[in-house]
């Protein structure tokens, strides 16, 4: 009898041993190639520590490169050669010639070029709500020569050239004779808009936005309108409103180193000369 119960005992107990020992030092996936492959993928997987930060999303792409040109040499050289020539004109005695009565024309257009200053090309960009600035280039595919950051509106320019005329003079004050400082390379004007004091005129260097739109105005010589945006995040719905633009080619003339004046050219249709807009640059 004793026999038989050891019997039992070892029968009973042997197996689960065994299996306990199937499970921990015996696992089934020794035996099969899938099983082990499928170990093996997982051990080369990198693991992530439960503290460990997000990895950083990569910077945005760089935007394009600008491809405005630097403004020619010779056609900054012109106004000094055209104000030594008057200079010397000037000292000549005046001789009035015998004149031929000539056809009546219309005086009233402010349009017409001036024909003794530089055909260059003008734009006035700014949000809606924000200050308006105005750009000055040799062409619209050269980089600018002057940047005029203005205190008015670009809202308000905008309904003062629907009514009509605009005349801005931006006036400071002058300098001695010796000082051969021109007065566009002024840093600082007081800007009157048809009469009114609105402000100050402020010159500085082109801003990143400022190349963005010269680069995306590159091929238009005259128009008016709404900019793309430059990335997403520069959302035309906030306090500043959407990036307007207004072009066009004007006659620049220059008189003295104090006064310089910008003639707004737009074509003549059908009589309907458009909007009159001149700049004056005058020291007082």
């Amino acid at each position: 009898m004793r026999s038989r119960k050891s019997r039992r005992k070892e029968n009973v107990e042997f197996p689960k041993v065994e299996r306990k020992k199937e499970r921990t030092f015996v696992p089934s996936s020794v035996s099969h190639g899938n099983h082990l492959l499928f170990l093996q993928v997982r051990q080369t997987q990198p693991m992530e520590e439960p503290g460990s930060e997000p990895a950083p999303t990569p910077p945005p792409p760089p935007p394009p490169p600008i491809s405005l040109v630097q403004p020619s040499q010779k056609k900054r050289l012109r106004p000094k050669v055209i104000r030594v020539f008057r200079s010397v004109f000037r000292s000549l005695p005046i001789i009035t010639p015998c004149k031929f009565p000539s056809i009546p024309t219309d005086t009233n257009n402010h349009h017409k070029t001036v024909n003794n200053g530089t055909k260059v090309s003008g734009t006035f960009f700014g949000r809606s709500k924000g200050r308006v600035s105005l750009s000055v280039q040799e062409n619209p595919r050269c980089l600018p020569t002057l940047i005029v950051e203005l205190s008015m509106q670009t809202n308000s320019l905008q309904k003062e050239m629907a009514a009509g005329m605009v005349r801005l003079a931006l006036e400071c004050e002058k300098r001695s004779e010796k000082d051969k400082t021109m007065i566009a390379e002024e840093p600082l004007w007081a800007m009157y808009c048809n009469g009114k004091k609105n402000g100050y005129g402020v010159r500085r260097n082109a801003t990143e936005e400022d190349l963005y739109v010269m680069e995306v105005l590159k091929a238009v010589t005259m128009g008016a309108g709404v900019l793309p945006l430059k990335s997403e995040a520069d959302d035309g719905g906030g306090d500043g409103g959407e990036l307007a633009y207004m072009r066009a080619p004007f006659e620049h003339v220059v008189g003295s180193k104090d006064s310089e004046t910008l003639y707004m050219m737009s074509p003549d249709l059908q009589g309907n000369s458009g909007p009159d807009l001149t700049i004056f640059f005058v020291r007082v």
